[in-house]
């Protein structure tokens, strides 16, 4: 079993510069089969937005997928992990905080993400958030 998130976080993560559009965001996601982009305002992380966050921050609200910004809907206040992390430190925090991923930093720098479901394959490989998070996308 895992000990540190370096060993089931998905590394370098997907980053878009807080000018980008939501429009250009869903579609990365699409064609990475990922459902988060890491924000960033120059060299600096200052967000992250998920798939969720476009459909209720966005859509829901009227807003033109092809203006908004990804800066404009994105979660600002991070909670973030560190490589050297443990497991059981991310299985924590996203039970304190009710959060599905987890950006993963180094110095200021994103290295990673770690999601419910790498925790749920590495934790417990026969759970259905296991079988899910392991099947391929559906397109």
């Amino acid at each position: 079993m895992a000990q540190s998130i370096r060993e089931v976080m998905t590394p370098d993560p997907v980053k878009m510069p807080m000018t980008a559009s939501v429009r250009e965001a869903a579609r990365t996601m699409r064609d990475s089969d990922i459902g988060a982009v890491v924000v960033m305002d120059k060299n600096r992380m200052c967000g992250i937005v998920t798939d969720r966050d476009i459909v209720v921050r966005a859509l829901a609200e009227g807003r033109d997928p092809a203006t908004t910004k990804v800066g404009d809907i994105c979660s600002r206040e991070l909670t973030t992990l560190a490589p050297t992390d443990s497991v059981a430190d991310a299985v924590r925090m996203m039970r304190q905080k009710a959060l599905r991923r987890l950006p993963v930093v180094e110095g200021d720098r994103p290295v990673g993400i770690v999601t419910i479901g790498d925790l749920a394959i590495e934790r417990d490989r026969d759970s259905a958030l296991a079988d899910i998070s392991a099947a391929p996308a559906n397109r």
